[in-house]
């Protein structure tokens, strides 16, 4: 299992590391081997984590600054709109393209909502009953994992993200 963990493109589910033991072991002992490979990982600049589609190793985050300098590929920057709409999505949804403008004042561009669907952290979960049928953008599992959460619960106060934006804009 822990072979499987530390080479897989991606979270494993539950499910996905019983297939390794042909399904004659249960999830519970599944669960059980996680944690004793989580203490075990302990304390090194690896550790074992529950994401929102399953378990992975990940680097400890104060190795990022350092981890960052062997890839020169810098990670996409996102304008404070795209971020805007992220949030909303994030903490209201299930929300439409409107709900999103009548809180922001503004009007979302197309091509905010193309970003952030291409980058797999929306998608369309359903339509509202209304006339034209408007699209409900909600998060996706890979925004979560990108994030390093198992659910939508675990994201900061939203009080914290304005104080960011605030910075962000500061500087």
């Amino acid at each position: 299992m822990e072979a499987a963990l530390l080479t897989a493109g991606a979270p494993l589910s539950i499910s996905e590391l019983r297939r390794l033991f042909d399904d004659q072991v249960g999830a519970d002992t599944v669960r059980a081997l996680l944690e004793e490979l989580r203490v075990d990982w302990g304390g090194r600049s690896v550790e074992l984590v529950a994401l929102a589609s399953g378990w992975r190793f990940l680097s400890r985050p104060e190795y990022a600054q350092y981890l960052a300098k062997l890839n020169p590929d810098r990670t996409p920057r996102y304008s404070r709109a795209v971020l805007e709409t992220l949030a909303i999505i994030a903490y209201r949804q299930p929300v439409t393209r409107g709900d999103i403008e009548d809180i922001r004042g503004v009007a979302v561009s197309p091509q905010i909502i193309k970003t952030l669907e291409e980058r797999g952290w929306i998608d369309t979960v359903g339509h509202r009953d209304a006339p034209g049928k408007p699209a409900l953008f909600g998060t996706t599992k890979a925004f979560l994992d990108d994030l390093g959460l198992v659910s939508l619960e675990q994201l900061p106060p939203m009080e914290e993200i304005e104080k960011v934006m605030d910075l962000a804009d500061a500087s």
